[in-house]
């Protein structure tokens, strides 16, 4: 066997490999889209969106938990889009190549890989326990840990891809670095800022261990930051597990919220990514 021929039969191999393992990925998706959609669509009618969660046997919805699902990942994205772009902009514009810089990279990829139940029980350790009750406020502390590396590391990436002309036109008028960075480079970077926020949201959006620890979740619609919050996840768990059939018909439904909105906001995000590039 001459080598031309043994390095088309090796990329043949590899093609192949990579075709079956994109086909395996895809199929996995359809098959979990497909049992969200089989199990779920059918339970979706207004009361989903009005009741709160029912009694065993009794009619009710997903209210109480969908609204406490925006209000905490609305609460801790801004607390991670202000921490992360803040952090991702030093990263990028004063420490990139500082010993220091290196360190708080370092630790910003650990803590993106960081099991999220782990920082649900950092997180009871430091407002849940002290205070003597579970909150809104701690699950939102909680899900903006878990949002941050990624606006952090996205900031960082997204600003380190602006020209450096934009820097040094800015500053050769007499602007600040810091004038120019607020005015310019993140004018230049909007598209992809944003598009770092939105999958974060989607990151926290499903996210159930934190929450246990810190919001716990209420059967009762509740406004109040200090006093347990429901949420889709909690709910879809503790629903999920229960010997009532309406009870899991509402699991479904919430599963399938929540996978949708996943969804749609990844794709938001990706055309946004890509009006950025032309």
């Amino acid at each position: 066997m001459n080598r031309a021929l043994y390095r088309r039969l090796a990329n043949l191999f590899f093609v192949a490999i990579t075709i079956v393992a994109t086909l395996i990925a895809l199929g996995a998706l359809v098959l979990i889209l497909w049992s969200l959609v089989g199990k779920g669509f059918g339970g979706i009618d207004l009361q989903i969106f009005t009741m709160s969660q029912p009694a065993p046997g009794s009619e009710g919805g997903l209210a109480n938990a969908i609204s406490g699902s925006i209000v905490m990942c609305a609460l801790g994205m801004a607390m991670a889009l202000a921490v992360g772009i803040l952090a991702g902009t030093w990263l990028s514009e004063y420490g990139r190549n500082t010993p220091y810089g290196h360190v708080v990279r370092f630790l910003n990829d650990v803590l993106l890989s960081a099991p999220s139940i782990l920082i649900g029980l950092f997180v009871y350790e430091l407002l849940v326990r002290p205070f003597h009750g579970f909150s809104a406020w701690a699950g939102a502390v909680a899900l903006a840990i878990l949002a941050t590396p990624i606006v952090t590391r996205t900031t960082e990436d997204i600003l380190t891809l602006q020209p450096s002309a934009l820097r040094e036109a800015g500053m050769a008028l007499g602007a600040s670095q810091a004038f120019v960075i607020r005015k310019i480079v993140w004018k230049a970077a909007r598209a992809g800022l944003v598009t770092g926020g939105l999958l974060g949201f989607a990151r926290i959006s499903g996210e159930t261990a934190p929450l246990l620890f810190t919001a716990l979740g209420n059967q009762f619609f509740s406004t109040s930051l200090t006093q347990p919050m429901a949420s889709l996840p909690t709910t879809i768990f503790q629903f999920a597990l229960s010997a009532y059939d309406d009870w899991q018909r509402l699991a479904w439904v919430g599963a399938l919220l929540i996978a949708t909105a996943v969804l749609t906001i990844n794709i938001i995000g990706r055309i946004i990514a890509r009006e950025a590039r032309y």
